[in-house]
């Protein structure tokens, strides 16, 4: 079994015995030179995403969130403490959609890499915060990024 079809296994199963679905997201955001606050949103599928994935045994969920911004992004920086809030989306398994809860870690990006794991399947965007919010298709997230700007540029 590949580790996709372990991953749809595993959150159908614990959605049917009704525990919660969580997943880890970064939000990459850099600096402009005028001090604006800009926001890295990858796109796959045709959607734009935060680079998200499932927490990780042994590793507190920001630094899983982390690792996702490097392998579905490209970007690495420094991780924030404290979540910033949450989301929630409904994910496509293979017979079934789960409601999944994605709790979100600010990264400040000090680096873009030229090369990384999901470059070939991935572009990222850097935009401002309430563009980021138009294209994302989570209302809740549109939301928590509109609402984020004035913080990210005090961070």
């Amino acid at each position: 079994m590949d580790g996709r079809a372990f991953e749809e296994k595993e959150t159908g199963e614990a959605a049917r015995l009704g525990k919660p679905i969580a997943q880890v997201a970064a939000l990459p955001y850099r600096r402009t030179a005028d001090g604006d606050a800009e926001i890295l949103l990858s796109r796959q599928t045709g959607r734009f995403i935060l680079p998200k994935g499932w927490p990780m045994k042994g590793r507190p969920d920001r630094e899983a969130a982390g690792q996702e911004a490097g392998e579905e992004a490209g970007v690495v920086g420094t991780l924030h403490e404290q979540s910033v809030g949450s989301f929630h989306y409904w994910k496509r398994l293979k017979d079934t959609f789960v409601p999944v809860t994605v709790e979100v870690y600010p990264l400040h990006v000090q680096q873009e890499l030229d090369e990384w794991e999901e470059q070939k399947n991935r572009r990222r965007a850097w935009l401002k915060p309430d563009q980021a919010a138009l294209l994302v298709d989570e209302p809740k997230l549109a939301a928590l990024l509109e609402s984020i700007a004035p913080e990210l540029a005090r961070f």
